[in-house]
């Protein structure tokens, strides 16, 4: 990857967007895309909608949706000595919080705060084994009173842990937010790599969805909005090549081994073979899952879109998600963009993918 790319990936999934808080991220998405799309605009959600004309009568529209929105916490509570209590925005695993820092996103800009955590040496054995509900978890900013928290932050301030994104060995990198800030940075890629190589036989829209992690609720307003022909939502997917996980259950899906496309109900299927062809035309390395019902990301809402919409899930193997230190492969995001970007110039037609 080169190394602009590098710090525009790197940039992304820094930039905070908790779920209903994705306008930071969206700041950035605006930035690049604009002079790159014909019209770059924002909705009322707060999803970004930047159109790519192509060329030719009756052209298709094509949507590729990336989520901005990460997992993170939100302000409920602070008590008299000005520890904070939080609930978490998305699916956040409790297990994993306890001793994290995290940043509250305040209206004067990030507040340094730690996730408590009791001694080992004063907890009960049976303490040892048990999870910290949320609701009894607190983060310590450093005030000694209420009020002087509340000089700093706000209820229903956004937090999320704090940014790190690192390279490990080889192509391999670790960050918080992969999930799904990449698939962002694919779409937005993928509309550079078309602006460049010239116009497609298909009007190209990159979305960049909000509020994925609770609802996929940007993705439901906004393929409305453009009432594609066909949407290919762009998000991570499991690798299972990690100790503790069950192949029979998920497959043999591996972090470098190239993008993993879906093949199932919610899946357009003569879209997941314009995807599998395409890859090997192009020797792009690919794997396949199979997922027999909804996919749960922005591909179940677009394929249900107004009469129905050609649907296909493009995702990239991720490690550990959900948590603070996601592992994926930057050949594998590179990959991800060739294939989204060569599979754009083979949609000529809306009537291609009724299914025979």
């Amino acid at each position: 990857m080169e190394q602009h790319h590098y710090d525009l990936l790197k940039e992304m999934s820094q930039t905070p967007s908790p779920s209903g808080f994705e306008q930071p991220i969206q700041r950035v998405v605006r930035r690049v895309q604009t002079g790159l799309a014909d019209e770059v605009r924002t909705d009322v959600m707060g999803n970004v909608i930047s159109r790519l004309d192509g060329q030719g009568n009756s052209r298709p529209k094509v949507m590729l949706a990336g989520h901005c929105d990460e997992i993170g916490f939100m302000i409920k509570y602070i008590d008299e000595e000005g520890f904070i209590y939080f609930a978490p925005i998305g699916g956040v695993d409790a297990h994993l919080v306890p001793g994290q820092r995290v940043h509250v996103h305040s209206a004067n800009g990030p507040i340094l705060g730690v996730v408590g955590k009791k001694p080992i040496h004063l907890m009960e054995p049976k303490d040892r084994e048990t999870v910290v509900k949320f609701k009894d978890q607190f983060i310590d900013i450093g005030c000694a009173s209420r009020d002087e928290a509340l000089e700093l932050v706000a209820m229903g301030d956004p937090m999320t842990f704090v940014p790190s994104m690192e390279r490990l060995q080889g192509e391999l990198v670790t960050s918080r937010a992969f999930d799904d800030k990449m698939g962002a940075f694919i779409v937005t890629r993928v509309l550079q790599e078309v602006k460049q190589r010239g116009p497609a036989p298909a009007d190209l829209y990159s979305v960049t969805t909000v509020q994925e992690e609770i609802g996929l609720r940007g993705a439901s307003a906004s393929v409305y909005g453009v009432n594609p022909d066909v949407g290919i939502a762009v998000d991570v997917g499991f690798s299972s090549d990690f100790p503790g996980l069950n192949k029979t259950e998920l497959g043999d899906l591996r972090v470098g081994q190239g993008p993993i496309i879906a093949r199932g109900a919610n899946i357009n299927p003569v879209l997941f073979d314009l995807l599998v062809a395409t890859a090997q035309e192009e020797s792009i390395p690919y794997q396949v899952v199979g997922m027999p019902r909804a996919t749960g990301t922005d591909a179940n809402v677009m394929q249900l879109s107004r009469g129905g919409v050609a649907a296909a899930l493009v995702s990239v193997p991720l490690r550990y998600m959900h948590s603070p230190v996601e592992v994926l492969s930057l050949a594998d995001l590179e990959a991800t963009i060739a294939l989204l970007a060569a599979v754009i110039y083979k949609i000529d037609n809306a009537g291609m993918f009724i299914p025979q």
